[in-house]
């Protein structure tokens, strides 16, 4: 019997009308989520709060069009914001079949129908700068990310990458690639605060 973390009050606040999806969601990556190897063993018992909450609060950030999310994996964050956010156009890009496969039965079974995924890296992208906006989790560093997800954005639109507490250090880091790509305004945005016990970071920046 998998320990599983109980549904937090925040859940409800966070998902709205879209709790059940969310439920849906949380209970399947639960049950299955270790035997497929997408999550780790000491995940279950904090999975709403370290992963599917972290994830859903950031979703008032993204604008309405077509978003990315680059090494979507378990669908975290990318299944968790089809869920939060139907008015987005959400394309899953993630390269190992095991975890595609997982990514299009889950989107076939909440029914999501603003989700497209494609098995690919970030660099064999070839539509060009299309995306609105790209996010990514847990894939990399600040600046090993901007040469996968700058190029994927039009002109104008934003990186939105969930980060851990040294994300201020990474932005420091990124310099170069920072100027390299154009990309320009990163800051880092803590969301969450008083809604979660553990707020999210994000980095934001604007692709130029």
């Amino acid at each position: 019997m998998v320990d599983v973390e109980s549904e937090p009050e925040a859940a409800a606040q966070v998902f709205g009308e879209r709790i059940g999806l969310a439920r849906q969601f949380t209970a399947a990556l639960a049950q299955h989520g270790e035997e497929r190897g997408l999550i780790g063993p000491l995940e279950p018992p904090r999975l709403w709060s370290r992963h599917v909450l972290n994830s859903a609060i950031i979703a008032p950030l993204f604008p309405a069009g077509r978003v990315g999310d680059v090494g979507s994996g378990a669908g975290l964050p990318g299944i968790v914001l089809a869920i939060a956010r139907p008015d987005v156009h959400w394309t899953l890009i993630e390269p190992m079949e095991r975890r595609v496969a997982w990514l299009n039965e889950q989107v076939d079974e909440l029914g999501l129908d603003n989700v497209d995924v494609l098995r690919a890296r970030a660099e064999e992208w070839k539509a060009g700068p299309v995306l609105d906006a790209v996010t990514a989790r847990a894939v990399s560093a600040l600046r090993t990310l901007i040469p996968l997800t700058a190029p994927l954005v039009r002109d104008g639109g934003e990186l939105i990458l969930l980060k851990g507490a040294s994300a201020a250090n990474e932005i420091d880091a990124a310099e170069k690639q920072l100027r390299k790509y154009r990309v320009t305004q990163a800051r880092v945005e803590v969301v969450g605060e008083g809604v979660l016990d553990e707020p999210s970071r994000v980095i934001r920046a604007t692709v130029r």
